[in-house]
Order: structure tokens, then sequence, then C-alpha cells
């Protein structure tokens, strides 16, 4: 809708990008329950009379779609202003902060931050060749494509590298085959991912096309590693989160068992054999179909929607964390691929520039997981998570982007209490590091 007229109220064609982690895989099957219109709908969080609009375009989305579990939050000009979290039917209430849920691709833009960053500190030249990086050697009798001396870290952030998954798979999503070609019982590792896939050729040369790639944001967790000299999720943590007074994300695991504490159950009529251990056993689609741990850079993190709104704040200067440059390097256009009607993928971004400002957004989706994160021109930030994707015949689940954007354009008289100091552990004001660089 609004994207195609470039007007900064909507931003359609999301879903042409195929932002879903999971997009490659089958379409579901499941459907969703019948009696959904019908059942009881609570909301937790404190009720704000001038933005009852927000609470029913989740209620009627929830019904419309059988969702069970949700949350939303909303920030404006740095403050957290609205938490709730919504529960249809007789399951576990979701409470504001401390229900996590998985958020998929929002993941990416983590990611880039933390590669932003080591770049802002002066351990990482975003020009370098990832070979130069990373170990990447194909497997016996395979060799490599030599384009791969062409893919940098910044093409990686930009998806330009030359992996097209709509040409030859997804690897975060072919756990299986992966095991079959390389001989090597599952689960998978991150290397066996980049052994495989380094003995394939590139779909297209690195630079000249864009072509969404969770396997290319899977190696920036690499890079994170290798030039920050800890874990990824210990650099993100550490250097990201804490600063903002985050203490809540963390990356996720795939087998229910393994759940985090205040985790929501994820929904899915589907069944996959079990890729996170030998056997191949059926499981639920959510709970073993896919490795959450070696798609931890792409779509791996846990997270409530209010952390997502707070996290939101590192890319409004004076930022904590980044500075000016390294914000405006991360909406900056790429080299290929802006769009007709002007958006483009920024690091870990949908980039839309307007007058006077800019809107950046981006959805996540797997088996049990739906997500929207945006931030408009007018300093407005807001998250939704749902505990269900579309399946089968359900109703389109992008439609909540437009919905949610009206909603808040609606609103007359925002409230003035801030969120953030009961809800996070707001650190004393922190120097922005390197900020003269």
């Amino acid at each position: 809708m609004g994207a195609l007229r470039g007007d900064p109220r909507g931003f359609g064609r999301r879903e042409l990008f195929k932002l879903a982690a999971g997009a490659a895989v089958l379409p579901a099957l499941g459907a969703r329950p019948a009696s959904a219109s019908a059942a009881r709908f609570t909301a937790t969080g404190t009720t704000v009379a001038a933005l009852a609009g927000l609470d029913a375009v989740m209620r009627d989305f929830m019904r419309e779609r059988g969702i069970s579990q949700a949350q939303l939050a909303v920030g404006r000009e740095g403050r957290l202003l609205y938490a709730r979290g919504y529960t249809l039917g007789g399951h576990e209430p979701v409470t504001r902060p401390d229900s996590l849920f998985r958020v998929a691709s929002l993941s990416k833009h983590i990611t880039a931050t933390a590669i932003t960053l080591l770049a802002q500190e002066g351990r990482l030249d975003l020009s370098a060749p990832v070979p130069g990086l990373l170990r990447l050697a194909p497997g016996p009798g395979r060799r490599a494509d030599p384009r791969l001396a062409e893919v940098t870290v910044r093409r990686l952030l930009h998806h330009l590298g030359g992996w097209d998954r709509d040409l030859s798979g997804d690897p975060l999503w072919s756990d299986a085959a992966i095991a079959a070609a390389l001989g090597v019982s599952l689960p998978l590792d991150h290397g066996l991912i980049m052994t495989y896939v380094t003995g394939r050729p590139l779909d297209h040369a690195p630079g000249t096309r864009v072509a969404y790639s969770n396997y290319g944001y899977m190696l920036l967790g690499r890079i994170v590693e290798k030039a920050g000299g800890t874990s990824y999720p210990a650099y993100v943590t550490e250097r990201i989160l804490r600063p903002l007074g985050i203490t809540r994300m963390r990356p996720g695991r795939s087998p229910r068992a393994r759940a985090a504490p205040g985790e929501v159950a994820y929904r899915s009529g589907l069944t996959r054999p079990d890729v996170t251990r030998p056997g191949g056993r059926p499981v639920p689609y959510p709970y073993g179909g896919f490795n959450l741990g070696t798609n931890d850079a792409n779509c791996g993190w846990l997270a409530s929607a209010p952390d997502l709104v707070r996290l939101a704040t590192v890319f409004d200067p004076p930022s904590p964390v980044l500075t000016e440059d390294s914000i405006a390097a991360m909406f900056a256009a790429p080299e290929t691929g802006v769009n007709p009607d002007g958006w483009y993928y920024g690091y870990g971004w949908q980039v839309r520039p307007l007058p006077g400002g800019r809107n950046t957004w981006h959805t996540g989706s797997m088996p049990g997981t739906y997500t929207l994160l945006t931030r408009r021109w007018d300093g407005i930030a807001y998250a939704a998570l749902f505990n269900r994707r579309a399946e089968g015949t359900d109703p389109a689940y992008h439609v909540i982007d437009p919905l949610l954007y009206d909603a808040v354009s609606a609103v007359r008289r925002w409230p003035a209490r801030d969120l953030t100091p009961a809800l996070f552990r707001v650190p004393e004001p922190h120097r922005v590091l390197n900020a003269g660089s």
C-alpha cells in the first residue's frame, strides 16, 4: 500500500522481499482454531485510554488468526510509553516485560549493530573480504568459488554476498540435506554449514544483486566472535544490551525442554523431523524442525517487546553505544538495490528515507513466530510479537504493519510517564566510545 506510493504511512512489499527466516521452507498447512473468535481475551499491563485503539487492533488480529499469545510495546522519543501482554483463551498469561518470544529475523539488526560497533572500535574493517576473516574451506573433492574473495563484510550486511535461497535453498534450513551430503550425523554446527556452502558456487557475483541471506548473517555472527574475541552472545550482551539496562534478552534453543524461563509456547499445526538430535523423530515444527542454535545471529534471539523498543533507542543520538557516524552508516543506501519506490536494505534494517527523517523496520517469521519492529520518522517505535505465524488458510499476517501504523498515527495524546526505569536496570549515563572517530 503506502510503500508503493512512497508515502510515510506504509511499508508494503515486505512480503515480496521474503524477510521470514523460514520463507524458503514448504508452506505451512495448519488451520487456525475455529473457536478463536469466541475465546476470552485478556491483557496485562496498565490500560491507557488514549491508546485503547492499539489494544483493539491486537485483539481483533489475534482472534481472526487464533493467536494465543502476543505482546506489544510502544515508545516515543526514547521513552517507553506502552507495554502490554495479550492472551487468547485459557493459556498462560503473557506479561509485559517478562514473557519472552523468539524474535526471528529481528535478530539481524542486533548482529548488524555488533558489527558496526566493532568497526567503530577500530577492530573490524567493513571493506575486508570475508575469507580473510573466517576459515572458509570446502569439503573433500570440492572447490570454493573464486568470487568469494569479493564478499566483504559490508556486502553481507546488505545481503549482497551472492547467495540466493530462491535459487539454491537456504542452508540454515537444510540440516538433513547438508548432513547427508557431508556424511555426518545431526545436529550440525556452524563449521559444518560453512564447509558445505563453501563447496558450492555462488548464485550471483557479489555486490550485483540483493538476495536475502540468512547464511550471510550467520557468517556475520562468526565475524563478531573473531573480531570481538569472545562468543557472539557475550559480545552483544556486554557491549550493546548492558549499556541499555536490558537483562532478559538471550539466545533461544529449539527443543521445548530448553525453553528459557518465561518463554511463551509456540503454536503450529505442523510436525517435522527433529534436526537437533540424531534419529530425526517427528516433533512439532517450532521445537526441532529447525535448529535455533545455528541460526543464532540471523534469527536466534529471545526478547520481550519492551526489550526491542528499548534496544531501538540505540539508534537515536545521543546513543550510549553508537556514534552518529555509525548510525548514519547503518541506514545508508547500499551500492545497489534501492527499489523503484525508494526503500532499500541497510545494515539489518529496511529503510525508507523521508523529508526530515526516515522510516526503518523489519519483520520476522518462522514456524510458531511472527514479529514486527518499526521505527518511524516522528520518533515513535513499536514492537509486536506473536507465538504463531500464518499456516494454510490463515489470513495474512503482514497486515499488522499498516494496522498498527494507522492506530499509532491516530493517537492524539501520549502518556507523560516513562516505563523505562521500572522495567530496565538503566545504568549511569555512558560516554559514547570513540565519539571522535
